[in-house]
């Protein structure tokens, strides 16, 4: 499922990360919640030849725990210049977001989301979850600071039926570029990168030749319409742009570059033993929010 590949591999980030992990001392990027503070941004994004965009509305509001979190919901959500109707669930649904370090990201509930809002909701989370990752670890304080983020999980994406196999090993590199003291802004650019020796499985010998100048971190197996199968393998990255306030900490805005050159066969057989020539393919997604004032 391409389209929700950045959210997916970015919650992975809160399992080596504590929340019991004592708060660090503030920074220029730390937020500065208000309860019932209200927050709006305007999504776009082009997922190969698909163009939408959609708007998340939210409300600050402080947890049992003391946490503060952002409840968003989502609405008009067009899709190649048309507007789309969501569904009842879908609307109604809300999405837990925080900055905060006390709170422990989670999944977002894709169980009542359509389909073509899966991007969307895993996109704003990933935007989330990397500036989270920043406040919780504390170690970005001047222009050039930098810190790496190894990450023992897999990611996957497959549901056992459409998609069988859906796998993905990335890494994070945290930097925080610049700070403009006059504007109060601050940039930070997070690289989500291929580990050095990814942890996949990879279901045939011939998914194991690099496709790209890293060791593959990327796997996919679809079951198509006429019983075959689509499997493909490659290599995949991400870089995060986040525009932050220095002043509360908000994210003004924030951009995503998404490429995973990949390699597919069409196979007949299970094993991916019986299968055609390889086709190289680039998936490309960009994703951009921008703060609503």
């Amino acid at each position: 499922m391409k389209n929700s590949l950045a959210g997916i591999v970015v919650l992975l980030t809160s399992t080596f990360v504590s929340a019991q992990t004592p708060a660090p001392a503030p920074t220029p990027l730390t937020r500065h919640y208000r309860e019932g503070e209200t927050i709006a941004y305007r999504m776009t994004a082009t997922n190969d030849d698909w163009h939408y965009t959609a708007e998340a509305s939210g409300r600050v509001k402080k947890t049992t725990g003391g946490s503060y979190v952002e409840e968003f919901r989502w609405s008009n959500m067009t899709s190649k210049g048309q507007a789309v109707t969501l569904q009842p669930a879908t609307a109604q649904s809300r999405e837990l977001l925080s900055l905060d370090p006390g709170w422990m990201p989670s999944g977002p509930d894709l169980t009542k989301a359509e389909r073509q809002m899966v991007g969307p909701i895993t996109d704003l989370f990933t935007f989330y979850v990397d500036l989270w990752l920043v406040n919780k670890i504390g170690a970005l304080r001047q222009p050039g600071d930098h810190f790496h983020v190894p990450n023992p999980q897999v990611g996957s994406w497959g549901d056992g039926t459409h998609v069988l196999i859906g796998k993905d090993h990335i890494e994070f590199d945290l930097n925080l570029q610049s700070i403009d003291q006059a504007k109060q802004t601050a940039v930070i650019m997070v690289h989500h990168v291929p580990p050095s020796h990814p942890n996949l499985e990879f279901p045939a010998a011939w998914m194991l030749a690099p496709v790209a100048d890293t060791s593959n971190n990327w796997v996919e197996v679809r079951k198509t319409e006429d019983g075959n199968y689509l499997a493909a393998v490659g290599k995949e990255t991400f870089d995060v742009s986040i525009v932050v306030s220095t002043a509360d900490g908000r994210i003004l805005s924030a951009d995503m570059d998404n490429p995973v050159v990949t390699r597919r066969r069409q196979c007949h057989d299970a094993a991916l033993t019986q299968c055609g020539d390889a086709n190289p393919q680039t998936i490309h997604r960009h994703v951009a929010i921008v703060l609503e004032q």
